[in-house]
C-alpha cells in the first residue's frame, strides 16, 4: 500500500445503535470477539498505546497501534504500525445514524509506505481484512 494510493473505505450498515456498536469496537472484551483475540489492553483515550502479535503465513507480525482521535460515540482513530516493518496508516472507524440504523465506515489512509514485497502489505490484502473483519465477523458478532 502506498501513500499515492486512495484510501482503502469499507462501510457496513447494522441495525443495532451507535452505542452498541461503539461499544463493539471500543470495550476490549467485545474486540476480542470479532477482531483480534489477542489484543492484550484498549483504552479509548488518545495517546494510549498497545501491541500484539499475529501470525501470518509469511511470518509473525507485531501490530502496534496508537490512539490518535476519539470523539465518543462518532470516531476512534489510531495509527497502525508493525516492527521491523516500513509503512504506517492512520484507521478511522466513523459512526453515523442513518434511517434507525448505523452506519459503520473504516478508513485505512496510508501514512507511510508500506513495503509490497510482503504479500500481506498489498493493497489487495488489506481491502479483504477490511472487508472480513467488518462486513463478516463484526456483523456476524453484532447479529448474533
Amino acid at each position: 500500500m502506498k501513500i499515492n494510493e486512495p484510501p482503502i473505505i469499507v462501510e457496513e450498515y447494522f441495525n443495532q445503535s451507535i452505542e452498541i456498536v461503539w461499544n463493539a469496537i471500543t470495550q476490549l472484551d467485545q474486540m476480542k470477539q470479532w477482531y483480534f483475540d489477542n489484543i492484550p489492553e484498549f483504552i479509548v483515550k488518545v495517546g494510549f498505546k498497545t501491541q500484539f502479535n499475529v501470525q501470518a503465513p509469511s511470518r509473525d507480525f507485531l501490530h502496534i497501534w496508537e490512539i490518535i482521535q476519539v470523539i465518543p460515540f462518532q470516531k476512534i482513530v489510531y495509527n497502525w504500525t508493525f516492527k521491523d516493518c516500513f509503512g504506517s496508516a492512520d484507521v478511522s472507524f466513523e459512526l453515523f445514524e442513518i434511517d434507525n440504523k448505523t452506519l459503520l465506515r473504516v478508513t485505512n489512509k496510508v501514512i507511510e509506505n508500506f513495503d509490497e514485497d510482503i504479500p500481506e502489505f498489498k493493497r489487495e490484502s488489506c481491502q479483504a481484512g477490511w472487508n472480513y473483519f467488518i462486513k463478516d465477523s463484526l456483523n456476524n458478532y453484532l447479529n448474533k
